[in-house]
């Protein structure tokens, strides 16, 4: 058994585990980046109710969140192409996700708006302050605190959904592991699994503590 770990954890066994949880992490890092600005542009917009752009903006919303993440994938990976735009792997990866967790990001925005007391948003309106001096100075600093368990619970969601980019061949975490033990696949599936399971957890678990961290500052402030 020991032994049977130690052949299948092997140097360049893990190192190559580790080369592509650094692309896991990459393509989630950026995703993350793209997905909260683009997020919180979308949500705002909607709470503004900004003529036409709103309804534009719901119904792209609604559209990408009802569509699974595997389906924008393959459609940025080998659909976008035919429009003449080309993508590899890593970049149709992360247009699939970020178009995905932006819509989601964007109702969990909306929903932070609306739930800022109305009185504080009256008090502002009645002293002159325009409907984007009160988005940026009362309702989104107030909103952002309130989003951050859900937000970060998106995160956590996105680097595990990283993994259905297998499909479009991007050598990510469980694309190699697959390699690894698809070369034993009765001695080798569960040493390498286990590994795999330990460095999701480990940055998930790191994501979870930081927002309890951050959380806790921010409502003290």
């Amino acid at each position: 058994m020991i032994e049977t770990w130690l052949e299948a954890l092997q140097p360049a066994h893990l190192n190559f585990l580790l080369q592509g949880f650094r692309i896991t992490l990459e393509v989630a890092l950026i995703s993350i980046a793209l997905s909260y600005a683009i997020g919180i542009v979308l949500g705002a917009t909607r709470y503004l109710d900004v003529p036409g752009l709103a309804t534009l903006f719901a119904v792209a919303v609604e559209t990408l969140r009802n569509l699974p993440i595997l389906y924008l994938l393959i459609f940025a990976r080998f659909v976008l192409p035919t429009l003449g735009i080309r993508l590899d792997p890593f970049w149709s990866a992360v247009v699939g996700l970020t178009a995905f967790e932006a819509a989601m990001i964007s109702e969990i925005v909306r929903a932070g708006l609306a739930s800022v007391d109305r009185e504080q948003i009256e008090a502002a309106t009645a002293s002159g302050l325009t409907r984007l001096q009160i988005l940026r100075y009362i309702a989104l600093p107030q909103a952002l605190v309130r989003m951050i368990p859900p937000t970060v619970s998106q995160f956590i969601s996105l680097l595990k959904d990283t993994s259905l980019a297998v499909a479009i061949s991007l050598p990510e975490l469980m694309h190699n592991a697959q390699i690894i033990y698809n070369g034993d696949p009765v001695r080798y599936v569960l040493p390498i699994l286990a590994t795999t399971a330990v460095l999701y957890f480990s940055v998930n678990f790191l994501l979870s503590q930081i927002a309890h961290v951050l959380e806790r500052r921010l409502l003290r402030t």
